[in-house]
């Protein structure tokens, strides 16, 4: 029965995996469109995992998307400077 048990874990771990990543490829989808000039509409927080809490030294105000006081390039609506998302890329 343990082994069973092991099989069911590893198929969760694997859907996790699969659904996460085409999760990251859609937000990824969104964020070309933006970031290639064109007047694509942002992307809502649902969609990218938003969240008002950082995710260690990740957060929006260090974000290359960031727009000081509370927005983001790709991200609609109002975003906290101290928030995270799944598109997050560090300003260089």
């Amino acid at each position: 029965m343990a082994k069973i048990e092991k099989h069911f874990d590893t198929a969760l771990s694997r859907r996790s995996l699969l659904q996460n990543v085409a999760s990251a490829a859609g937000a990824m989808g969104i964020v070309s469109l933006n970031a290639s000039g064109a007047d694509a509409a942002k992307a809502p927080q649902k969609s990218v995992a938003y969240q008002e809490s950082p995710k260690g030294v990740q957060k929006c105000d260090n974000c290359s998307l960031w727009e000081a006081p509370n927005a983001c390039k790709s991200v609609d609506g109002t975003i906290s400077p101290q928030g995270w998302c799944m598109i997050y890329k560090k300003a260089s």
